[in-house]
């Protein structure tokens, strides 16, 4: 851009020295110098603060899938890649093991109930102790509490969408033993119900942003289109800052600045929703200082948006 500009001054002096409007001394030979200094110090170094810019990137959550109950899998209803509202059936597990446990806690309930029943008919009319009755109804309260507990596992035995989303990569078939183990997740459930996207944006360049300054991104899936947000919030942590809990005494290594993540909302929502998870582009960000590089920053990024056309990288 600085060399569109730079060509622009030479062609507006050629005319007027064509044209004998200013003379051609030693100030105009060294003018186009003059104006790059101008052009570097005065309006594209300070864009790098006022209008920074950098890559972006679309992920969403991934929630790996482990049943709350181990058994023997009868049906696996879902279609990988397809989108899913919360609550629908990802697969179930045989359901009569855990059916016949929550039957037989409700026949001992039964007769638990009975005898409380006849202890307390017992101690009211004096042929009966209390403590019986304290014994009774505490049998009594836990078996409720053992059928509230077998209810729920029964009810786990149909694994669900924990939100809208769509599973993939689905290998899980009919037959299949599933476990409760934190570490044998049976899928992978991508959740769309929210889409993050972050910017990296160097350190240098990323002190004057704050929440709610106004953002526009293009990206590689949608060539030649620029898209409106705003800025959501600039993360706090990156990883080369993070500590770890450790029996080592600190370990020295080398320092790099790393770039900081600032997270986005983009203004169409409905084109948010259908982004792929791995979606690429560019984005800039616009802040309160040095607002003449805004215009530059906008020309750059829709020239990078139509280059999206025929740029794979």
């Amino acid at each position: 851009m600085i060399v569109v500009l730079l060509n622009v001054y030479l062609v507006i002096l050629f005319l007027l020295v064509k044209l004998k409007i200013v003379p051609f001394n030693l100030f105009w030979k060294v003018s186009p110098a003059l104006v790059f200094l101008l052009l570097l110090i005065g309006l594209f170094i300070p864009m790098g603060w006022g209008a920074p810019q950098g890559a972006a990137l679309v992920v969403r959550n991934s929630v790996a899938i482990v049943p709350n109950v181990a058994g023997e899998v009868i049906d696996v209803p879902v279609i990988p890649n397809t989108p899913l509202k919360a609550g629908d059936v990802l697969f179930r597990i045989d359901p009569v093991p855990y059916k016949a446990k929550l039957d037989a806690l409700k026949a001992q309930l039964e007769l638990a109930t009975l005898r409380l029943s006849e202890t307390t008919r017992l101690q009211t009319t004096g042929a009966g102790r209390g403590f019986d009755v304290e014994q009774a109804q505490a049998q009594t309260d836990q078996l409720k509490a053992e059928i509230a507990e077998a209810q729920w596992n029964l009810d786990k035995t149909v694994v669900r969408a924990p939100a809208d989303g769509y599973v993939t990569n689905l290998a899980l078939r009919k037959g299949a033993r599933v476990s409760s183990l934190p570490l044998a997740p049976v899928m992978a459930f991508i959740d769309t119900s929210d889409t993050i996207i972050g910017i990296e944006i160097a350190q240098i360049n990323a002190r004057y942003i704050t929440p709610g300054q106004p953002v526009e991104i293009t990206f590689k899936y949608a060539p030649g289109k620029v898209y409106p947000g705003k800025v959501e919030s600039v993360l706090q942590a990156v990883a080369s800052g993070q500590t770890q809990t450790s029996g080592l005494a600190v370990a020295p290594k080398e320092i790099a600045s790393l770039p900081l993540a600032v997270r986005i909302r983009l203004d169409d929502k409905h084109f948010a929703d259908v982004l792929p998870a791995g979606s690429t582009g560019d984005a800039a960000i616009y802040t309160d200082h040095v607002t003449p590089t805004h215009i530059i920053r906008k020309v750059l990024l829709r020239q990078i948006a139509i280059t999206n056309y025929v740029n794979p990288f």
